[in-house]
């Protein structure tokens, strides 16, 4: 391929801008918030999912403490009834007054029975209750760092967007300077390999750092102007410069 020298060494600020660009795409992929951003959002549907599992053992728990209350009710009642008919004297009769003072004695202890699974209820329930409160806390603070990480990320992407779309004007605008068929062939080569150019530099390809061999040098001196150089190592497009040592 031939090309104009002026148009080769142009190849060369194409590819520092090119450089530049890579660099700050780089940089916007690596952000330490992205990584920060997803730990932060597992751990929220983690905090998610043990709200649900708090709220439902919450509410169960409430469910049976108002059913042990309600379990409390009726014998507390009947309690209350059997009671006032011994206090006021109208069973008479021994025996009947015998079987209701029994009956008495046994509601009492079916009172105890059921006033003792009802603390034991209220007690799951006040513990249920701080667990749910603390993930509530846990999970409130966790969506204060996840929303301060975001706004720096955002901050952030703004400024490296900003750049890159100065950096992505000003390729345009090289890119502009030079032939159609050799800015093709460099993008299929930076395709491949990250980088379309290189600068030959004291007879060394600066993409790959490799030295040239005599063989190469020689075909390099013999060159015309206006042929395009590959580098036989890494293949990349050979721009030839003052400094090349030819």
């Amino acid at each position: 391929m031939q090309a104009a020298a002026t148009a080769q060494s142009r190849l060369l600020a194409l590819q520092s801008v090119d450089t530049a660009i890579a660099q700050l795409e780089h940089r916007r992929r690596s952000l330490p918030e992205l990584a920060q951003i997803a730990e932060k959002q597992q751990v929220r549907r983690r905090q998610g999912e043990q709200l649900i599992a708090a709220n439902t053992a919450v509410s169960d728990l409430e469910l049976e403490v108002a059913k042990a209350e309600d379990d409390l009710v009726p014998v507390r009642q009947r309690l209350e009834r059997d009671q006032q008919r011994v206090n006021s004297g109208a069973v008479t009769d021994p025996k009947q007054l015998n079987a209701l003072l029994e009956e008495i004695e046994h509601l009492k202890r079916r009172i105890g029975d059921l006033e003792d699974v009802e603390l034991e209820l209220m007690e799951s329930l006040e513990q249920a209750t701080a667990t749910r409160d603390e993930v509530v806390a846990t999970r409130a603070e966790g969506e204060t760092e996840l929303r301060a990480l975001l706004a720096a990320r955002d901050e952030q992407l703004t400024v490296l967007d900003a750049e890159l779309a100065e950096r992505n004007a000003e390729r345009a605008g090289v890119a502009s300077e030079i032939p159609s068929e050799l800015l093709a062939l460099y993008d299929r080569i930076r395709a491949k390999s990250g980088s379309g150019a290189a600068a030959l530099v004291r007879r060394r390809c600066s993409g790959c750092q490799l030295e040239a061999t005599a063989a190469d040098l020689t075909r390099y001196r013999a060159a015309p102007p206006d042929e395009v150089l590959r580098c036989e190592e890494c293949n990349r497009i050979l721009v030839r410069t003052a400094e090349s040592g030819l």
